[in-house]
């Protein structure tokens, strides 16, 4: 069954429920970053996807970053217009050509995003399929062509980059529509730039639970992770890593304090 909005009963109630504790899981100290013996997780089938064929219908609320049309929305994190691909209905990721930058800074937020692996699955490890979702533009959720493709656990699909596995491995193969829903609470700081509280994240990959109101240490690609003073809203990123992975029907709804 699914609300008339487009997401799935299952979707929302799921987001709702793990947005709402009030724990927060905490990195595992037994594992160093990037770790190669840390167990990878199991693979589960993630179900058939409402929107394989066409992308789904935004929520009424929604603000709408790519609707098939164009780049409107995006510009290059180097300045001046994005330069990816725009056809069919889609974007994709134009190597060398940088990472795509929200216009709209947010903070708080719920995300939806939808993306392809490229067919035929080239490479191996983190050179297959590579992109990522990039929160305020520091913390990353990353795409990964993870489907038959072992990596480390920390850099797999729907892993907070370097720092949490998903809870399982829900990739489906390349060239299908898989799809983030991503509930995502920033980081807060007093006025002397004390940190008051990390960033949160629950992360729904094809709709199976993978992050779970996991907090996050710090900018995902520094080591040791550390917290910088920042805007409470910044832009979103699109990571250009060399791959022609396609997005879309990308849509964020801002979330007021307390949600």
């Amino acid at each position: 069954m699914k609300l008339r909005s487009g997401v799935s009963l299952a979707a929302t109630a799921a987001i709702a429920l793990a947005s709402a504790q009030l724990s927060c899981a905490q990195m595992d100290p037994r594992w160093k970053v990037h770790d190669m013996s840390r167990p990878l997780p199991a693979v589960v089938d993630p179900g058939t996807a409402s929107t394989q064929q066409q992308a789904g219908r935004p929520p009424s609320d929604a603000i709408v970053l790519f609707d098939g049309k164009d780049l409107s929305q995006w510009a290059a994190a180097e300045g001046g217009p994005a330069k990816w691909k725009v056809a069919h209905g889609t974007m994709e990721v134009v190597a060398e050509t940088g990472d795509l930058v929200s216009r709209q800074p947010f903070g708080d937020i719920q995300l939806h995003v939808e993306f392809a692996e490229p067919v035929p699955a080239v490479g191996h490890s983190q050179e297959r399929g590579n992109s990522g979702v990039i929160l305020m533009g520091m913390f990353e959720v990353q795409v990964l062509d993870s489907y038959r493709n072992d990596t480390y656990a920390d850099g797999q699909a729907a892993a907070v980059y370097g720092q949490y596995p998903p809870q399982v491995n829900a990739s489906r193969p390349p060239g299908e529509w898989q799809s983030y829903d991503i509930v995502f609470h920033g980081p807060r700081f007093d006025k002397d730039g004390n940190l008051l509280r990390k960033a949160r994240v629950t992360v729904l990959h094809n709709g199976v639970l993978v992050q779970d109101n996991v907090e996050i240490e710090g900018i995902t690609r520094l080591e040791p992770t550390v917290y910088k003073v920042t805007p409470e809203k910044l832009p979103l990123h699109l990571q250009d890593h060399g791959n022609p992975v396609r997005y879309r029907n990308i849509w964020v709804r801002e979330l007021a304090e307390g949600q």
